[in-house]
């Protein structure tokens, strides 16, 4: 399972806390506000309920007391209803008796007719009612149903309302984590991006110390680092342009030397014929490893970029080696002229093409093409292929043949495809390997920005 990053779980936790915040503001609001109009709203119940019974209990003090009489002098409008039980008899102004009757509770009715006033919420064909009820006399009770329907559609818009701000709440909550880790996190962006353009070989990047003073000792650190790292860069970069240099005349010496006794072989023995040419091939491959140091020990210079056919670097690359200009393909949508280092990329074929002979059987394609503003250049071959675990060791210093880390045998340096993406490195792109359909290896450098 992927695990979220920062932002998002920051992010997260903003929009949890404030629907969480907003949810417990709103349960408390309601709770609150459904609590206060119920006790207002039965305030105002039991004052009507209260007059309406003196009304009617005026209505009951006569000589021959009506109930229906005493009922319908009320006002109650529609939202309330009365009842009243005289004499063991029920009464109501309406014909819906029965089903008004059912509706009050035995436990109130008790209560009542014991002498005690008594108020209850109850549900009458399913709608909420408050009920008041209040004794006239020993024989006579009041009851009074007031409607609570509105106030029921009042709690619910407000239930609405305040689960619809919770919800804005809990987005507004989530943008704002956003924003702050957005914000929060910009310098460690920096940091990022200045990590990548050192990793790119940039080793001026610097961060500016004043960008955030909480992170004055993060970008204090990173600047001592790279000026560390750029110095013992710098310092193997001597050392090994240092060391090479002073091995060319020793090693000339040696070549030329070499030379006499290959010249004059006819006229020695087999032994020493035979160790002469050892001697002799040691030494081209010594020079060899010498001059792809000297190659490596200026890798990290700027790219000089200009327009470059790369289709006649790439058969002249070809002819250099007595193979076939055909086997190099320019796409439709490529361009003949490329902005790239011409050294550089002379180079890089020709290290492709070499490492193709050495280890592939032979080149058999050279193709360039185009990504967008990227040149690709591929060159393919009908060897074993490289193994799947093997595929970013094979551009390491030193590793040479079909298995990485492999340091004996054959006559390469096993600094050849090492140069090839440096060099594509100091473009911007990089070097890979992949599975050619038809069988053997296929090398892809990428060059961004050589063509438009």
């Amino acid at each position: 399972m992927r695990r979220l990053g920062l932002r998002a779980r920051v992010t997260a936790a903003f929009a949890v806390g404030a629907l969480l915040l907003s949810a417990s503001m709103a349960l408390v609001s309601y709770e609150l506000t459904r609590r206060t109009l119920l006790d207002e709203r039965e305030r105002t119940v039991l004052r009507a309920a209260y007059y309406d019974a003196a009304v009617v209990r005026a209505g009951l003090n006569t000589e021959n007391p009506d109930a229906a009489e005493a009922l319908r002098a009320l006002d109650t409008g529609t939202s309330r209803r009365a009842l009243l039980y005289l004499n063991d008899e029920w009464y109501a102004r309406n014909a819906d008796t029965d089903r008004l009757t059912a509706a009050v509770p035995v436990r109130l009715h008790e209560l009542v007719r014991a002498g005690e006033p008594a108020v209850q919420r109850v549900r009458v064909d399913d709608q909420p009612v408050m009920l008041v009820g209040v004794p006239l006399s020993e024989s006579a009770s009041f009851y009074e149903i007031a409607s609570l329907r509105e106030l029921e559609q009042t709690f619910q818009i407000l239930a609405l309302a305040l689960t619809a701000v919770a919800i804005m709440v809990a987005g507004s909550g989530a943008a704002l984590g956003w924003y702050a880790t957005r914000h929060g996190l910009r310098p460690l962006t920096a940091v990022a991006d200045a990590a990548e353009r050192i990793a790119a070989g940039d080793f001026t990047t610097r961060l500016a110390p004043d960008t955030d003073p909480d992170l004055n000792r993060l970008s204090t650190s990173f600047n001592r680092m790279v000026d560390e790292l750029a110095r013992r860069i710098d310092r193997d970069r001597r050392f090994a342009a240092d060391v090479s240099h002073e091995l060319r005349s020793p090693l000339q010496t040696l070549a030329a030397a070499a030379s006499v006794l290959s010249r004059r072989r006819e006229n020695q023995d087999e032994r020493t014929a035979t160790a002469s040419r050892l001697v002799a091939d040691e030494i081209d491959r010594f020079q060899q490893l010498v001059n792809g140091l000297l190659d490596l020990a200026r890798s990290d210079q700027p790219v000089h970029r200009e327009p470059v056919d790369m289709a006649a670097l790439a058969r002249q690359a070809c002819r250099d080696r007595d193979l076939p200009e055909s086997m190099v393909h320019l796409d439709a949508d490529a361009p003949a002229t490329w902005q790239v280092d011409q050294r550089r990329v002379t180079q890089v074929l020709a290290n492709l093409l070499d490492n193709a002979e050495r280890y592939g059987a032979g080149p058999v394609s050279v193709r360039l093409a185009r990504d967008g503003d990227t040149g690709v250049v591929e060159v393919d071959d009908e060897g074993p292929g490289v193994p799947m675990g093997d595929r970013k060791a094979i551009f390491d210093r030193f590793v040479r043949g079909r298995a990485a880390n492999y340091r004996g045998g054959g006559d390469g340096t096993g600094l050849g495809l090492a140069l090839v993406a440096q060099h594509a490195a100091a473009h911007g792109g990089d070097a890979s390997v992949s599975d050619r359909p038809e069988g053997g290896a296929r090398f892809r450098i990428t060059l961004p920005g050589s063509v438009s």
